[in-house]
């Protein structure tokens, strides 16, 4: 495969981009709760979904590593002839968005902003817990888009970085997975945050576990949720919102054999997948 160059930024909106697919990229299989979401607010959209498992995760890379990597992957979603790129994965929003942004003509969205905002809605007490990647909690991404929106709240995050091997190794409901939870979550819960982001795609797959450790009284944000209400708005503002009252369908392209977890968690998250492929990037 030739990965096309960044010319893609003369590219214009034609009449009937409506009808192309939404592209959705992650560092792996994690992503699909963005997916998931998006089938749920926007089911006659068609999707293509890219999860790089060849290289996941992305949180423990150098920010010029997880910009390549975006920029490739950007430039194949294209290919593939995507009418939006959603970017569902943190550390890939946090580090690469506003580039690509620059790049691009098509609309880029991330996860960061829309779960930001929702956190900021959600709060009683000011006092909302970030969870994520080293590259994302680094960043203060999520820390930044809070305090553009509540410049007096207190943001407390916290690195997580076995989460996505462990959501990657299908341990959604495990012992193991709860005690390496109820580590990171303890100190935020001990300093009482009342709202926790879960700042990572992969992390809605573990709301279960979290729930349990984090209980009744911290309210859940879910960026990936949030993220395809805010691309339901994006398509209608744009009028790029497909009218086909069919089901749309879902492509799925890995970077690396992952079919054992990609289908677990597609059991998961009860969505139907039409079409996986493995392709390789270089």
């Amino acid at each position: 495969m030739v990965l096309q160059s960044e010319q893609h930024s003369s590219l214009l909106t034609k009449p009937n981009s409506a009808n192309k697919p939404i592209g959705v990229f992650d560092s792996g299989v994690g992503g699909l709760t963005v997916v998931a979401a998006l089938r749920r607010h926007l089911p006659n959209e068609n999707i293509i979904y890219l999860g790089d498992t060849a290289r996941v995760p992305y949180g423990g890379k150098s920010p010029e590593t997880v910009l390549r990597y975006s920029k490739e992957i950007a430039n194949l979603l294209l290919e593939h002839n995507a009418k939006m790129i959603v970017i569902a994965c943190n550390t890939a929003s946090a580090l690469a968005l506003s580039t690509l942004k620059s790049i691009y003509s098509i609309p880029i969205h991330g996860v960061i902003e829309p779960g930001a905002a929702a956190a900021v809605r959600a709060t009683k007490k000011g006092i909302i817990g970030v969870i994520g990647t080293r590259a994302t909690i680094a960043s203060k991404a999520y820390q930044q888009a809070i305090h553009h929106l509540s410049p007096k709240t207190d943001v407390l995050s916290y690195p997580c970085p076995l989460l996505v091997p462990l959501v990657e190794e299908g341990l959604f409901d495990d012992e193991i997975t709860q005690r390496v939870l109820e580590r990171y979550l303890e100190p935020m819960l001990s300093q009482g945050i009342d709202t926790l982001v879960l700042g990572c795609t992969h992390y809605p797959l573990l709301k279960k576990l979290i729930s349990k450790v984090i209980g009744p009284n911290v309210t859940l944000v879910d960026s990936a949720e949030n993220c395809a209400l805010a691309v339901q708005t994006l398509l209608t503002t744009k009028n790029l919102a497909r009218e086909k009252s069919t089901p749309g369908t879902l492509h799925v392209l890995l970077t690396d054999t992952s079919e054992d977890f990609l289908h677990s968690a597609a059991n998961a998250l009860k969505i139907s997948i039409d079409r996986v492929s493995i392709m390789t990037l270089y």
